[in-house]
């Protein structure tokens, strides 16, 4: 695990302490990535289930303004601050100890350009958490995106009243799914 560009390139990332914790593999940040280039400079970024913070570390490397992690675990807060402080973002970084579904049922302080759900797979997480924010446009900027990692086999249509699925990428035994307000145009990453 590793800080593939940016500020904090090459920095190696604590992996994981626990069973719990699933960390995007490098070439899943790199496609990831390279779809959301143009999205992240300046953004505010929200990482949901963030474990070790792998994926929010990465944005704030390429020049996301701030973001937020959203955590439960206490072995994986332990990492993913350290990966903050190692990396020199924390700065611009947010730690919250708890509960996404708690986390998500508050108003939100200000929206985010780019929301990412890593749930751990196979728990059916990613669905309800795509529904709150679905339920609470203030979450979300206007043109801002959803984007949910998960096994390609567990995707499937959601009913949805303000968010529409457009994309879905699959690299391997990982997919990312694209979520956008339905009030836009055109659904893209």
């Amino acid at each position: 695990m590793r800080v593939i560009t940016g500020t904090a390139r090459g920095t190696k990332l604590r992996p994981p302490s626990s069973d719990g914790t699933r960390p995007i593999s490098d070439r899943g940040k790199e496609a990831l990535f390279s779809i959301l280039t143009s999205r992240i400079p300046d953004c505010r970024f929200l990482d949901l289930f963030a474990g070790t913070g792998g994926v929010g570390i990465e944005a704030l490397s390429r020049g996301a303004a701030a973001a937020t992690f959203v955590e439960l675990g206490d072995v994986a807060l332990r990492d993913l601050r350290w990966n903050l402080e190692h990396t020199r973002v924390d700065d611009r970084a947010k730690v919250v100890a708890g509960d996404v579904f708690q986390f998500l049922r508050r108003p939100p302080l200000e929206p985010y350009d780019v929301v990412f759900i890593a749930p751990p797979q196979w728990k059916e997480l990613w669905e309800p958490t795509v529904q709150l924010l679905d339920a609470e446009p203030a979450w979300l900027a206007e043109d801002g995106v959803v984007v949910v990692q998960t096994d390609p086999k567990e995707i499937h249509d959601l009913e949805l009243q303000r968010l529409t699925r457009g994309d879905v990428r699959r690299y391997g035994g990982v997919a990312f799914a694209f979520y956008a307000s339905s009030s836009q145009a055109q659904v893209e990453p």
